[in-house]
């Protein structure tokens, strides 16, 4: 109370470089305000984006100008935030919203927009947003434009995400059939929904921990997925890593039948 404050924001879309620091952000903090009451509020949006000169820059500005403004810095990592610059702030994490803070606001939109959701598609909603709002309304918006109706199977194939059905199908097959036939079969599936390899590996991924392995073969099949999610993320083919991710569940069936 009694505090004013001016704020000066720079985000993603506006010049990172030490020139920005030296330019706009000096000019606005070196200025006292009227009658030296409050304080100016610089505000920098996704600060990591800032290349390193900019900010050493920016912690000479920081220190220079501490009676006066006060900086507000906002990133998604704070390894890119020099440690020079992190040890003059305090830090604030903010973490993804849980199911119980989602649902009233989600709730809230679907009313006032008239949307139809059913009871599964919210579920959905919540599960593939990861406790990002953003993410789910915009997940929501899409699917209602889409098909009309909100359900778990379309909220799914809007997001071109394996329904959990497709998932025990998969698993299915890579276990119980022979590698050509379980082959043919999931290119297919992945053909037909536009399914991609990564996600399909997440959802596998989870069942892996869920299944009574041996814990000696739960590991070895859990390093088989980690080398298959770092080929794909280097480009490689979906085909042949597709061939890999069934080899290795043929080779862990196998283990287990000999075990037993």
């Amino acid at each position: 109370r009694g505090i004013h404050t001016i704020p000066f924001q720079l985000n993603a879309s506006d010049d990172r470089g030490i020139d920005i620091v030296r330019g706009p952000i000096l000019s606005f903090a070196s200025t006292r305000t009227i009658f030296k009451k409050g304080f100016k509020l610089v505000i920098l949006d996704e600060a990591d984006a800032m290349t390193q000169d900019a900010q050493n820059a920016l912690r000479r500005v920081i220190e220079k100008f501490t009676e006066n403004t006060r900086f507000c810095l906002i990133c998604n990592y704070l390894s890119k935030i020099i440690p020079a610059l992190q040890s003059r702030c305090t830090r604030f994490r903010f973490g993804p919203l849980t199911p119980e803070l989602m649902v009233p606001r989600l709730q809230h939109v679907i009313q006032e927009e008239g949307v139809d959701v059913s009871e599964d598609g919210m579920k959905a909603l919540v599960t593939l947003s990861s406790g990002d709002m953003r993410r789910a309304l915009n997940i929501l918006q899409s699917t209602s434009m889409a098909f009309g109706k909100v359900t778990e199977e379309n909220v799914y194939t809007c997001t071109g995400h394996p329904l959990k059905s497709d998932i025990a199908n998969i698993l299915d097959w890579m276990l119980n059939q022979d590698f050509s036939t379980a082959y043919r079969k999931i290119m297919e599936l992945k053909t037909l929904k536009g399914l991609a390899l990564q996600d399909i590996l997440t959802e596998i991924h989870v069942f892996v921990h869920r299944v009574d392995f041996p814990p000696s073969i739960r590991i070895q099949l859990l390093i088989k997925l980690a080398d298959i999610e770092y080929r794909l993320a280097a480009g490689t083919s979906e085909k042949i890593q597709l061939s890999s991710l069934i080899a290795a569940f043929q080779v862990t069936r196998d283990l287990v039948v000999a075990e037993a």
